[in-house]
């Protein structure tokens, strides 16, 4: 088993594993750190294991939360196990610094849990997680994890999953026996991948210990060997479309071969009013916390912006922008650019080191603090905490002729940030943006709480380790 899906999003099994291990590391640090600070102190002070548990539950969590926003455990982390390790110790540090809020809210539950205690369990918590992952990654083999895929066809959509897949750590989850020839299909795919064999399908794979089977035949008025699929699905074995299988496997949708049917009979595009009332409710609250513990922020820069270009230089840049059902608004930000960034008012595209950014505005911009005011757009209502990033009508109108399905995007409230900023680059081409759709069309497809909250966390990875900005 590769991926499991919770609350409609796929989530890598291999670190679910992982995690679910380190929290029980975490909690065991504190059950660890209780009696040995008794000891040391030479304090008498009795209490029941039971005591503990509500506190390890909390520490593990904090910490279990703060890795997550540090990306540990992303199964496309491209650092490596070295950029794990540092991310966690930063994890470490920040969950350290965050969980003494649990002691002043409810003192008569995490009583127990002295400064000097969570010293101890923070170092034993560090070297009870290391041994965890040496251990995990030391006798479990990931090859354990990944699913044996079939591919049926050798033609443009079997080239396409390819395409896809193009990196290495594409394929954690899955391991690619070949491509099975379907009659009718051109073979475009790279011929040594292509299965020449005198077998069936149901004996090729039942012989060679299938998991799953891809369907990804150009022509389907061709049939399809229906029996044999049958038999195979009989037979415990997965069979899937390749849209379902690359949405799952890379988090965005193929749009190559999505069309209006694709639409009404996925199983996604779900909204419900408790969902929007939900999600209304998360959003004003997040702005609310990030405008209380960012306003130092804020008023740094606006002294900056002041001092760099003069008292009378404008503070913030307001923009028409689109938002949900295409509805225009004017969306607030810290302005990066010169005044004059876009002269006779003609729109262009940000670019990297762009000339036309100041020298406050390149670090706001890096750091993301341009985008604060946006908080009171969410308020207002014109925007979502998380959501597909909002574009001008200019590039709305351009890419929407271009590309197919482009205005589904507007479907939802446009966001802060958002799906497509944390697994992409920034975009700054039409190319780009075709990209970017189809993980905005992932997000609005499984959109949920859960998503959003998973989203808000790894956008403060975007931010330390300044991912996607320009």
């Amino acid at each position: 088993m590769a991926h499991i899906r919770i609350l409609k999003h796929y989530v890598h099994f291999p670190f679910l594993i992982l995690g679910l291990l380190e929290l029980c590391a975490c909690m065991l640090a504190i059950y660890a750190a209780v009696p040995t600070r008794l000891l040391i102190g030479d304090i008498n002070y009795t209490f029941q294991d039971s005591d503990l548990f509500y506190s390890a539950l909390a520490y593990g969590a904090v910490i279990l939360i703060s890795m997550n926003a540090m990306g540990v455990y992303q199964a496309r982390l491209s650092e490596g196990r070295t950029g794990m390790a540092l991310r966690t110790l930063v994890a470490f540090v920040i969950g350290s610094l965050v969980f003494p809020i649990f002691y002043y809210i409810s003192s008569d539950i995490f009583g127990v849990i002295w400064r000097s205690v969570l010293v101890l369990a923070t170092l034993y918590a560090v070297l009870f997680v290391l041994v965890v992952r040496i251990l995990f990654y030391t006798f479990v083999d990931e090859n354990i994890f990944k699913r044996n895929v079939l591919i049926l066809g050798t033609g443009k959509r079997a080239n396409g999953l390819l395409e896809d897949f193009r990196k290495p750590e594409d394929w954690k989850g899955v391991h690619l026996v070949g491509f099975y020839p379907f009659e009718g299909d051109d073979v475009i795919v790279d011929d040594s991948k292509v299965i020449k064999t005198p077998l069936g399908i149901m004996d090729y794979v039942l012989a060679n210990a299938i998991d799953e089977i891809v369907i990804a035949v150009d022509d389907r008025r061709k049939k399809l060997p229906l029996e044999e699929l049958m038999a195979c699905k009989l037979e415990g074995i997965e069979v899937v479309q390749e849209s379902t299988f690359t949405e799952r496997e890379t988090r965005k949708v193929p749009l190559n071969v999505i069309s209006p049917g694709w639409f009404i009979f996925s199983d996604g595009f779900k909204t419900s009013a408790l969902g929007s009332v939900l999600k209304r409710s998360f959003d004003i609250l997040a702005s609310l916390i990030l405008l209380s513990v960012t306003w130092p922020f804020i008023l740094v820069t606006v002294a900056c912006i002041k001092f760099e270009e003069g008292l009378k230089a404008p503070i913030f840049y307001k923009q028409v922008r689109v938002g949900v059902n295409g509805e225009p608004f004017e969306v607030i930000k810290f302005r990066s650019m010169g005044v004059d960034a876009e002269k006779g008012g003609q729109a262009i595209w940000a670019s990297k080191n762009d000339d036309r950014v100041t020298k406050v505005g390149a670090v706001i911009r890096k750091y993301r603090i341009d985008e604060l005011p946006q908080l009171f757009n969410v308020l207002k209502g014109e925007m979502a905490f998380v959501g597909p990033r909002p574009e001008r009508p200019v590039f709305v109108e351009k890419l929407a002729n271009s590309i197919p399905y482009y205005n589904e995007r507007h479907r939802v409230k446009p966001g802060i940030t958002g799906w497509a900023q944390l697994c992409f680059d920034y975009a700054d081409s039409e190319e780009d943006s075709k990209e970017k759709l189809r993980y905005d069309l992932y997000y609005i497809k499984n959109n949920s709480l859960m998503l959003d909250f998973l989203i808000l966390l790894q956008t403060v990875e975007v931010v330390l380790f300044k991912k996607g900005a320009h």
